[in-house]
């Protein structure tokens, strides 16, 4: 722990906001039993005590990415609990314990780049694997694994490995290969390999609106490694590469299936029983909530489908308010900005991270925006907020890759010991 002082505001800080929001449920939330607003009182309070002894132990340089982790999950335990009524949600909060243990896993299988750098193909295989998953145990064109008493959606785990496939093709941009006049690293080849298969088997299993995450994962990964020192990327490579992202965005609108142009196209308040009925009754949610909101456990979206997950940011809204939904997000932000205060350790580290801000803010951006009908509905999940195991699990690992570029492990390399020196000494040790 590098600044004690520091830490403890931080943990006091976590603490008094997570208060605050309980006295506001307490105060103005609705509930029968004061039992349901105890339960739920004492486990976000326990689970903020707890995490924090438990950060005590942890060898790093910095919390920062800890304790907003923490402040977000916290928050969204209250959330999830005042959804309809005040009442513990219990199985989000196990997800949210998930989501930590699995930040500490990232963090701990992240840090050591040299380490990671030795085990890529077995990443590109784990990749290989998910997909052949997903095609042989979701079903017919599905995307959830149905295990009867929880569901898991393999696609999800996708995205951390992409995220490090990306990061450990870095060092190898210097090893081009000349074809027809262009200069190739065949790793980047392997790699949109990867990303297209990956695109093309989500559009199979109906799941288009994960597909932008996907291609922003590829996109933040390429853009490092032209900037990486004497990659020296021709301008007819990023040309190509433009025009063929450009012409598979043509081709998948002009193939995509008839639900999805129907979403593209149409007039939600045309049809609000229809295509548009999340949207337009998110939108009155929104509206209804104002910017302080009908109070916790007093909303009416509660009782459209999918309420708590792929239009939780209007949800939210409505029972807190529009400026506290606002402030929900700028936590996520803060997450996401760590990175730029704290700039990782190494190059690995920043392709990592840029790869992880990627899938993060793109998330956000199609959940808030597709929720306030500023672009068509997709059904992407807010990360940490919205209800979902698989997306818990995924989202506390890449926090946890976060972390890890803030304490990384960084072997020193050794002198090698010239031949000269080492007959000297030998010769010294003759003569003595």
């Amino acid at each position: 722990m590098s600044n004690p002082v520091s830490f403890v505001f931080s943990s006091a800080f976590v603490i008094i906001a997570h208060a605050a929001m309980l006295l506001n449920v307490y105060s103005s939330g609705q509930f029968t039993d004061v039992k349901d607003f105890a339960i739920l009182a004492a486990a976000v309070v326990a689970m903020d005590i707890v995490v924090t002894i438990l950060m005590l132990t942890f060898g790093q340089h910095a919390h920062t990415a800890d304790f907003i982790l923490l402040l977000i999950l916290g928050a969204s335990v209250i959330f999830q609990s005042c959804f309809g009524g005040v009442s513990f949600a219990k199985k989000h909060f196990i997800t949210c314990i998930a989501a930590l243990a699995s930040c500490r896993v990232g963090y701990l299988l992240c840090r050591d780049y040299k380490w990671l750098q030795t085990k890529k193909k077995f990443i590109w295989a784990a990749i290989g694997i998910m997909m052949i998953v997903i095609l042989t145990l979701t079903g017919s064109r599905s995307m959830w694994i149905d295990l009867g008493f929880m569901t898991i959606q393999p696609s999800e785990f996708i995205k951390p490995l992409l995220i490090l496939a990306c990061a450990t093709s870095i060092q190898e941009q210097q090893n081009k290969h000349k074809i027809l006049k262009f200069d190739i690293v065949y790793e980047n080849l392997i790699l949109f390999g990867i990303v297209a298969a990956v695109c093309l088997l989500q559009w199979w299993c109906r799941d288009l609106g994960s597909i932008p995450t996907f291609a922003a994962i590829y996109a933040s990964g390429f853009l490092l490694r032209i900037c990486y020192p004497k990659a020296k990327f021709s301008t007819k490579t990023l040309i190509f590469a433009g025009a063929a992202v450009a012409a598979a965005a043509v081709v998948g609108i002009m193939f995509a299936p008839a639900y999805v142009k129907e979403r593209l196209f149409a007039d939600i308040w045309n049809d609000t029983s229809g295509s548009g009925y999340q949207q337009t009754q998110a939108l009155i949610a929104v509206a209804d909530g104002g910017w302080f909101g009908k109070g916790p456990g007093k909303g009416e979206l509660c009782n459209i489908f999918a309420h708590e997950s792929d239009i939780v940011f209007a949800t939210i809204s409505e029972e807190w308010g529009l400026l506290f939904a606002v402030m929900t997000v700028l936590m996520l932000l803060l997450l996401v900005a760590i990175p730029l205060v704290n700039p990782p350790r190494s190059y690995f580290h920043g392709t990592m991270c840029a790869g992880v801000c990627a899938a993060f803010t793109v998330q956000m951006a199609l959940n808030i925006f597709g929720s306030c009908n500023l672009i068509p509905f997709t059904g992407v999940t807010l990360p940490f907020i919205a209800e979902g195991g698989s997306s818990m699990a995924t989202s506390g690992f890449m926090a946890g890759m976060i972390v890890a570029a803030q304490s990384p492990v960084i072997r020193k390399i050794k002198p090698k010991k010239s031949a000269k020196t080492a007959k000297s000494r030998k010769k010294g040790g003759k003569a003595a």
